[in-house]
């Protein structure tokens, strides 16, 4: 079924949940582009993810896959490579984009060898570390565990005593832990598009920083969108962000978020390759702001699948 605009995208599957520590935030999305999708009689099939992943998308005659998994198996690579192995396209970054842009550590190593501004850093893998990242970098940091997203597992770090304990809940995540020199400034994302930059949002929370309440449990987080930046430096900015999107080779839509510093100087913090599409999310309210409704965005999520006709 086709609906008047949109080409027939033949079976499409809905790949949410999964097992990574975002889960319930994937359900959500998944569950609001599932119901965008069929709103536009586009015959689209919700699948919650687990390991048998290849034998129920191989029964089931999907034509193409909506990767709508937040977080470690569905937004690192992992996913996009079982696809290609299968011949199935499937909507946004490929396996070398979702993979650097998953794994902060890397993301900024790439971003710094092309010349774009992120944060100073260092990694941190014993107590002593720690204490050396205080020394060098100085404090306010922000500790981040490298291959979490939704701010899962950070901690600002305010006075040096802070530094151990912000240490030891990043390492109950896997993976590298890096400390980030803070930024003091305005937060902003950069959503895009099938290579156009949406309308930037300015984010503010009463919070230490935009964590995971701020994200998705409180209703005192402001997005202001318009974000108040003058029309041509909204535009340098989001080439910038768009060129750094590209840097890492990641495609089709996503977000990248940076910092304004007080000289309004930017800084590259993240890339975002499959970000949240629910109530709370940062991409629909972008996409409003230029025009287009959830449904419609859904549909231009879709068609970058496109881009991966074998």
């Amino acid at each position: 079924m086709s609906h008047a605009g949109n080409p027939d995208f033949g079976k499409v599957a809905v790949l949410m949940g999964g097992w990574s520590a975002e889960r319930e935030i994937s359900l959500l999305s998944g569950g609001a582009v599932l119901s965008a999708l069929q709103q536009s009689d586009i015959d689209a099939h919700g699948i919650d993810v687990g390991r048998d992943i290849a034998a129920v998308l191989g029964a089931g005659g999907y034509s193409r896959a909506v990767i709508m998994l937040h977080g470690r198996g569905g937004e690192d690579g992992a996913m996009q490579g079982l696809l290609e192995v299968m011949d199935l396209p499937y909507t946004g970054s490929g396996i070398l984009g979702s993979a650097l842009a998953m794994d902060k550590l890397r993301c900024k190593q790439v971003w710094a060898a092309e010349g774009f501004p992120t944060p100073e850093f260092m990694v941190l893998e014993t107590e002593q570390d720690c204490n050396n990242a205080v020394e060098q970098l100085g404090l306010p940091l922000i500790i981040k565990p490298a291959l979490e997203g939704s701010s899962i597992g950070m901690s600002k770090v305010e006075v040096e005593d802070e530094m151990l304990p912000a240490f030891k809940i990043a390492r109950e995540c896997e993976g590298i832990i890096i400390a980030e020199k803070w930024i003091t400034g305005d937060e902003y994302t950069a959503a895009i598009l099938n290579h156009k930059v949406l309308p930037m949002i300015r984010l503010e929370t009463d919070r230490k920083f935009y964590d995971y309440v701020a994200k998705y449990e409180s209703d005192d987080t402001r997005y202001i969108c318009p974000c108040g930046l003058d029309e041509s430096t909204e535009q340098e900015l989001g080439l910038i962000m768009l060129n750094a999107f590209e840097a890492i080779d990641a495609s089709g839509w996503g977000r990248v978020d940076f910092m304004l510093d007080d000289n309004r100087q930017p800084w590259l913090i993240e890339a975002n390759t499959v970000p949240g599409m629910t109530s709370h999310s940062l991409v629909p309210m972008a996409a409003k702001q230029g025009g287009i409704g959830f449904n419609q965005l859904v549909i231009e999520i879709l068609r970058s699948s496109y881009g991966r006709q074998a």
